[in-house]
């Protein structure tokens, strides 16, 4: 069980750290202005509406690479069924999108891609990661 709760949250955090890893390679191709304030919502919300769509196209698939890296992660350490890790990194990342995209809206092409490319990641990474759990 200890195995399998490590493994859980070993996925979360190679999940946050490829959307890290993948944003900030965004970051540096499309830089945000160097007075953003990103803990400001209004402020967030008028600078995605300049961005354009390589720039939303990089967070969208930080989601999508860091849902599949975590869930394969947790896939190829824990024991229990593929699945159940699965839905904790999946379901994680969704659940943090859903907060992400409820504060600051974003055009609904993206809000589709994204959430679509984390379910994609987390059966991605269970197909890729899963050991068949019979162990």
């Amino acid at each position: 069980m200890g195995k399998n709760i490590a493994a859980g949250v070993a996925g979360v955090v190679v999940a946050g750290l490829l959307v890290w890893l993948v944003e900030m390679v965004g970051h540096s191709v499309y830089p945000p202005p160097p007075d953003l304030d990103f803990a400001n919502v209004d402020a967030m919300r008028a600078y995605i509406d300049t961005l354009p769509k390589g720039a939303l196209l990089f967070v969208a698939a930080a989601w999508f690479i860091g849902t599949l890296g975590g869930s394969f992660t947790a896939c190829k350490i824990g024991t229990a069924k593929p699945l159940i890790f699965a839905c904790v990194v999946g379901g994680l990342m969704l659940v943090a999108t859903i907060v992400n995209l409820a504060m600051i809206p974003h055009p609904v092409w993206f809000s589709v891609l994204g959430i679509v490319g984390i379910g994609v990641g987390a059966w991605l990474g269970m197909t890729l990661g899963g050991k068949g759990a019979t162990e």
